[in-house]
């Protein structure tokens, strides 16, 4: 009995130290629509209050959520400028990049960690006189130097500054040629992976999320990954050919059954999927959560954020 009660609690000690690894805060969570509601989320190591902000579809209304929820500690000015210390942009359209760009002349000095054409984008279509100004380092002249651009190498890892972060960038597909990009963010010995707007390797005739999933089947296998985010846009109703580079629950089952033949089912098991980029229309969001939870056969732990709630991830 009393050896029961040792290994009970070494199981509760081993779980209460796996959940302290990552803390992610959604500043917004849909894939269109809702202005105030777009794709944007912080992550951060648990009783720290230095950021990495994963897109930037909204990111004001979103800390003042958060700040409502107790998620976030401060005032909307002192987690913007001091909290939030860089941005990873997994690709350039407007959703994902909004809230950036409407709050850089309130922002303090930090990095932009992006893909070479997703740099592209914002140096020569949105930080540009005709339609803002430029606040990065690089682009059109006259440039303010608010941001500093870091292009990702794909596979390579570089250090996030000021934050206890690393980032590897992936290159993704989003309507083949376009592309897009996930985030694989390494805090010590444990890792969170954030993909950007993608579509299926079948449906864009890629092999760019075969290569992510060949990349971290091992750390799946080794425990050092537990938390993906990816987007599930449409219902499982919408058409393949009008999917326009995103995924369906049906589509990302037929994903993680691709990473499954890597991993083995037993590893896949209670992997946590932070479901992203849900579009508002009607009622998708309950149809698309409805399929995901009635078709589970790998057993993976489903998670649905809500704008401003704190997500607790081992």
């Amino acid at each position: 009995m009393k050896k029961t009660a040792l290994s009970l609690l070494a199981l509760f000690v081993h779980i209460a130290i796996q959940a302290q690894n990552f803390d992610v805060i959604p500043l917004g969570i849909y894939g269109g629509e809702q202005e105030d509601n777009l794709s944007a989320y912080l992550v951060g190591a648990p009783k720290d209050s230095a950021f990495l902000c994963l897109d930037a579809g909204t990111i004001n209304t979103g800390i003042r959520k958060a700040i409502q929820l107790k998620s976030l500690n401060g005032t909307e000015e002192t987690v913007l400028k001091d909290q939030i210390k860089g941005y990873f942009i997994s690709h350039g359209h407007l959703d994902h990049v909004s809230g950036l760009i409407i709050n850089s002349p309130a922002d303090s000095k930090k990095n932009i960690f992006a893909i070479a054409p997703v740099l592209q984008i914002l140096q020569n279509h949105y930080f540009i006189t005709d339609t803002w100004i430029n606040f990065a380092d690089q682009g059109q002249k006259p440039m303010l130097g608010k941001y500093h651009y870091n292009e990702l190498q794909n596979g390579a890892e570089i250090p996030a500054e000021n934050t206890p972060f690393f980032i590897t960038g992936y290159e993704l597909s989003h309507v083949n040629p376009y592309k897009s990009s996930a985030a694989l963010v390494r805090k010590d010995d444990h890792y969170l992976l954030y993909l950007g707007d993608t579509g299926s390797d079948r449906i864009e005739k890629s092999d760019r999320l075969n290569i992510l999933w060949d990349r971290i089947a091992a750390l799946i296998k080794k425990g050092q990954l537990n938390t993906i985010l990816i987007e599930v846009s449409f219902p499982n109703s919408q058409p393949e050919n009008l999917l326009f580079g995103h995924l369906t629950p049906n589509l990302l089952l037929e994903e993680l059954s691709r990473l499954k033949e890597k991993t083995g089912q037993k590893n896949l098991e209670n992997l946590h999927i932070v479901v992203t980029h849900r579009k508002p229309t009607k009622d998708n969001p309950e149809i698309i959560k409805k399929e995901l939870l009635q078709n589970n056969p790998l057993k993976v732990h489903y998670i649905f954020p809500e704008q401003g709630k704190k997500i607790s991830l081992p």
